[in-house]
């Protein structure tokens, strides 16, 4: 008599259930074990190829490569205002694979100035590590008489609702920027959207535009030629690139400040200790003199800090924003 008929099958059943339990056992123990990374990491940018964005991506994607022996790959996914690589994100699994490095300017306004989203940027993403941030900086064209905030002001007033600001588009950083700007000084001005920074350029440069809030890395061409002239920086600290333009608060408009920041997120429910371990790669990774160096031609200043130091820092944007949108009743067609 064989044994599967000393056992009758019912046993047998039993004996195989015990048996494929014990293997998913063990190959949970293993997979849980096993190390992260174990294979490769995909870094999605919210941006095309060339920007600021992409070049911070690539950059930290290169050295985390170098520290974790395993590839992390780019994967720029452009449009819909970052809302595609938004959604890639966080329909990602949560396990440390798929990240994305983003600009905070847009991403903190979403919920008050865009319908329809498919996710919520404040429940659905994990803040992982500030990279940097480059601070707006009040630009004038050389057409314009004013050598510093005080000068602009005293002209604008001589003349309210006449002088024009440009800007990126409704609810861009360059227009709240500019509209705060306006509250502090007590300016009346005229706002004029543009499609991207690089569309009001030629405006600016020819005067047609007075005024303009903007990132260094994009003035800063412009400044060195002299079609550009910085009035103050947006920052609590003079900047390393303009150490010579003075703070907001240094050129009396204390109330008015704006930096734009850049920082990686990882899916909601992402396990805390892989949070901490990339952010502790990407801290030391910030420490290298040659990326910092690149991050600085860049026009940007190296951040850094813990993800809950990043948490509270995009908690603390959305609220003052969005409270400031609502205060200037600002709302997209």
């Amino acid at each position: 008599m064989g044994l599967v008929t000393r056992i009758g099958g019912a046993g047998v059943r039993e004996i195989m259930r015990r048996l494929a339990l014990a293997l998913c056992l063990a190959f949970s123990l293993a997979h849980a074990q096993e190390p992260y990374p174990s294979r490769g990491i995909r870094l999605v940018i919210e941006t095309s190829p060339g920007g600021v964005t992409d070049l911070f991506g690539r950059l930290i994607a290169e050295g985390l490569s170098q520290k974790f022996s395993q590839g992390v790959f780019v994967d720029n996914k452009p449009g819909a205002s970052g809302n595609l690589a938004i959604d890639f994100l966080v329909r990602a699994p949560a396990d440390g694979y798929t990240l994305m490095i983003a600009s905070g300017g847009g991403l903190v306004v979403k919920p008050f100035l865009e319908r329809g989203l498919t996710f919520d940027v404040m429940t659905d993403l994990v803040p992982v590590f500030n990279i940097a941030q480059t601070a707006h900086i009040l630009v004038v064209p050389a057409s314009v008489p004013a050598k510093d905030v005080g000068e602009f002001i005293a002209y604008a007033k001589a003349q309210p609702g006449q002088l024009h600001y440009g800007s990126a588009g409704i609810g861009s950083p360059p227009h709240l920027s500019m509209e705060l700007f306006a509250r502090v000084a007590g300016l009346k001005l005229v706002h004029v959207p543009y499609k991207g920074v690089g569309g009001a350029l030629p405006d600016l440069l020819a005067g047609r535009v007075q005024i303009m809030s903007m990132a260094i890395g994009s003035a800063r061409p412009y400044l060195k030629t002299g079609q550009l002239r910085p009035l103050a920086a947006g920052a609590q600290h003079r900047l390393t690139n303009l150490p010579d333009v003075p703070t907001a608060a240094e050129a009396g408009v204390a109330g008015w400040e704006m930096s734009a920041w850049f920082g990686v997120f990882a899916p909601r429910g992402t396990p805390d200790d892989i949070v901490r371990l990339l952010n502790r790669h990407l801290q030391a990774l910030l420490a290298d003199p040659k990326l910092r160096e690149r991050l600085y031609d860049a026009g940007a200043e190296p951040v850094g800090g813990s993800a809950e130091s990043f948490a509270e820092r995009f908690r603390a944007d959305h609220r003052r924003w969005g409270q400031f949108i609502r205060e200037i009743g600002l709302k997209t067609e």
